[in-house]
Protein backbone atom coordinates (compact mmCIF):
# COMPACT_ATOMS: atom_id res chain seq x y z
CA UNK A 1 0.00 0.00 0.00
CA UNK A 2 1.50 3.33 -0.98
CA UNK A 3 1.49 6.58 1.02
CA UNK A 4 -1.28 8.14 -1.09
CA UNK A 5 -3.68 5.30 -0.22
CA UNK A 6 -2.93 5.71 3.47
CA UNK A 7 -3.91 9.39 3.29
CA UNK A 8 -7.10 8.85 1.28
CA UNK A 9 -8.66 6.20 3.54
CA UNK A 10 -9.23 8.45 6.61
CA UNK A 11 -10.74 11.21 4.46
CA UNK A 12 -13.08 8.75 2.76
CA UNK A 13 -14.23 7.47 6.15
CA UNK A 14 -14.94 11.01 7.37
CA UNK A 15 -16.86 11.83 4.20
CA UNK A 16 -19.05 8.72 4.39
CA UNK A 17 -19.84 9.40 8.07
CA UNK A 18 -20.98 12.93 7.21
CA UNK A 19 -23.39 11.56 4.61
CA UNK A 20 -25.08 9.24 7.07
CA UNK A 21 -25.61 12.06 9.57
CA UNK A 22 -28.18 13.54 7.16
CA UNK A 23 -30.40 10.45 6.92
CA UNK A 24 -32.39 8.16 9.19
CA UNK A 25 -33.54 4.65 8.36
CA UNK A 26 -37.15 3.78 9.20
CA UNK A 27 -37.61 0.12 8.32
CA UNK A 28 -36.80 -0.05 4.62
CA UNK A 29 -37.35 3.70 4.07
CA UNK A 30 -34.86 6.57 4.36
CA UNK A 31 -35.71 9.98 5.80
CA UNK A 32 -33.46 12.84 4.67
CA UNK A 33 -32.95 16.48 5.55
CA UNK A 34 -35.44 18.61 3.64
CA UNK A 35 -38.26 16.04 3.85
CA UNK A 36 -41.70 17.32 4.84
CA UNK A 37 -43.50 16.25 8.03
CA UNK A 38 -46.09 14.16 6.18
CA UNK A 39 -43.30 12.31 4.32
CA UNK A 40 -41.50 11.50 7.57
CA UNK A 41 -44.73 10.33 9.23
CA UNK A 42 -45.59 8.18 6.19
CA UNK A 43 -42.14 6.52 6.30
CA UNK A 44 -41.63 6.24 10.08
CA UNK A 45 -45.14 6.32 11.54
CA UNK A 46 -46.31 8.56 14.36
CA UNK A 47 -43.52 9.81 16.65
CA UNK A 48 -43.27 8.60 20.23
CA UNK A 49 -43.19 12.24 21.40
CA UNK A 50 -43.64 15.70 19.83
CA UNK A 51 -42.39 18.95 21.35
CA UNK A 52 -43.03 22.47 20.06
CA UNK A 53 -39.76 24.30 20.76
CA UNK A 54 -40.47 27.85 19.59
CA UNK A 55 -40.34 30.01 16.49
CA UNK A 56 -37.68 31.30 14.10
CA UNK A 57 -37.70 33.95 11.38
CA UNK A 58 -37.26 32.92 7.76
CA UNK A 59 -33.95 33.86 6.14
CA UNK A 60 -35.49 35.51 3.05
CA UNK A 61 -38.59 37.11 4.50
CA UNK A 62 -40.11 38.09 7.81
CA UNK A 63 -42.33 35.02 8.22
CA UNK A 64 -42.15 33.03 11.44
CA UNK A 65 -41.67 29.27 11.29
CA UNK A 66 -42.52 26.91 14.13
CA UNK A 67 -39.65 24.77 15.45
CA UNK A 68 -40.73 21.29 16.52
CA UNK A 69 -38.91 18.12 17.63
CA UNK A 70 -40.16 14.60 17.03
CA UNK A 71 -38.70 11.66 18.97
CA UNK A 72 -38.54 8.09 17.65
CA UNK A 73 -37.23 5.02 19.40
CA UNK A 74 -35.58 3.64 21.29
CA UNK A 75 -34.16 1.42 18.58
CA UNK A 76 -31.17 -0.64 19.71
CA UNK A 77 -30.82 1.72 22.67
CA UNK A 78 -30.77 4.86 20.48
CA UNK A 79 -33.28 7.70 20.31
CA UNK A 80 -33.72 9.62 17.06
CA UNK A 81 -34.61 13.28 17.50
CA UNK A 82 -35.85 15.03 14.36
CA UNK A 83 -36.05 18.84 14.30
CA UNK A 84 -38.45 20.58 11.94
CA UNK A 85 -38.52 24.26 11.04
CA UNK A 86 -41.84 25.07 9.46
CA UNK A 87 -42.69 21.93 7.56
CA UNK A 88 -39.13 20.83 6.68
CA UNK A 89 -36.73 18.45 8.43
CA UNK A 90 -33.57 20.44 9.26
CA UNK A 91 -31.66 18.19 11.71
CA UNK A 92 -31.40 14.53 12.72
CA UNK A 93 -29.80 13.75 16.06
CA UNK A 94 -29.09 10.26 17.37
CA UNK A 95 -28.62 9.89 21.11
CA UNK A 96 -28.08 6.86 23.33
CA UNK A 97 -31.01 6.34 25.70
CA UNK A 98 -30.08 6.82 29.35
Amino acid sequence: MNMRSLLVIPFAALFSTALWADTLRCGSQLVSLGDRKFEVERKCGAPMHQDPIGYTLGSYDRREFMIEEWVYGPSNGMLSILRFEGNRLVAIERRRER
